[in-house]
């Protein structure tokens, strides 16, 4: 008797940058070691309108979203946590790395974003806490489609 086997798919995360910010060096490096640690990961140029982010965000069914900012870019974060919202996606955890104040990143964080990764955060916290986010996303997913 064969028994039922459960897929398992990688998590799948979009890394990219909204915004006019086009140093791309560390989203680049943060997208190759979460590949390196067996995710699927979707990687953009810089300069990414909202509605592109969100279109992708759909099309691939992506767990996470990671939105790299040097500059300012972060303060556009809460209209794309809205946007995603609005397109049925509010449940896919969004993730900064980069320089973020602390008073912006306050705002963030009650905006909803789930986690801000400064300059020199370690590879192995930003891998263990975006597989995290990651698989807490898909359970959801995977309880909804069962509902």
């Amino acid at each position: 008797m064969m028994s039922p086997t459960k897929t398992v798919h990688p998590p799948k995360v979009l890394v990219t940058k909204i915004g006019l910010d086009g140093h791309d060096r560390g989203s680049r490096v943060v997208a190759a070691f979460l590949r390196d640690a067996g995710m699927d990961v979707l990687y953009t140029p810089p300069w990414q309108e909202i509605g592109q982010v969100v279109r992708l965000a759909e099309e691939e069914d992506v767990d996470v979203i990671g939105i790299s900012s040097l500059a300012t870019d972060h303060l556009l974060v809460p209209k794309l946590l809205k946007a995603l919202k609005k397109a049925g996606l509010g449940e896919v955890p969004v993730v900064i790395g980069g320089i973020v104040p602390d008073e912006d990143e306050r705002k963030l964080k009650k905006a909803g974003v789930k986690e801000i990764f400064h300059p020199g955060a370690s590879r192995e916290e930003i891998v263990s806490k975006v597989a995290r986010l990651a698989g807490e996303a898909r359970a959801a997913k995977d309880k909804e489609l069962l509902a």
